[in-house]
């Protein structure tokens, strides 16, 4: 997905980065672009702002989708992905969110149109989604978005 890879791009750091490497970058990034060092005019104030607030977003998010994230919550996970139904479910941009009848919403990311369309002609999209969506895309929760420090 483009925002996974620009993301990355932005932080400077690989598909396999860890969480301490990603915090490390993170604080790094944080000292060079925070608005405070920039009170020589307001233009630059502004850009320091904007960028700060994009690499924070960033940080967030590859957090939220690294392994050692998805290794903690795993159990959560599987048990609500085969436990619960789904409640509903919507498609943007390769980007499927799912939402279970237990509360929890899951984001699958880079999926294609086709599977979408698979998913919503079956007979049983619960059924569907754990065979061919659940265990194959990257994910993140929405419902309970963890930070590892």
């Amino acid at each position: 997905m483009k925002k996974i890879v620009d993301y990355r791009k932005l932080l400077g750091v690989a598909e396999n980065a860890e969480l301490q490497e990603l915090k490390s970058v993170y604080r790094g990034l944080m000292k060079t672009w925070h608005p405070d060092k920039f009170q020589d005019s307001a233009e630059s104030k502004l850009e320091a702002e904007e960028k700060s607030k994009t690499i924070i977003e960033a940080y967030h998010f590859l957090v939220s989708i690294a392994p050692e994230t998805r290794d903690q919550t795993f159990g959560d996970y599987t048990l609500t992905t085969t436990t619960s139904n789904i409640a509903d479910f919507e498609y943007r941009s390769q980007v499927l969110k799912v939402s279970f009848l237990d509360g929890n919403e899951y984001e699958y990311f880079d999926v294609p149109k086709a599977v979408y369309t698979k998913l919503i002609n079956s007979d049983s999209p619960g059924r569907f989604a754990r065979r061919h969506i659940y265990n194959e895309y990257v994910y993140r929760s929405v419902s309970k978005l963890v930070a590892i420090t």
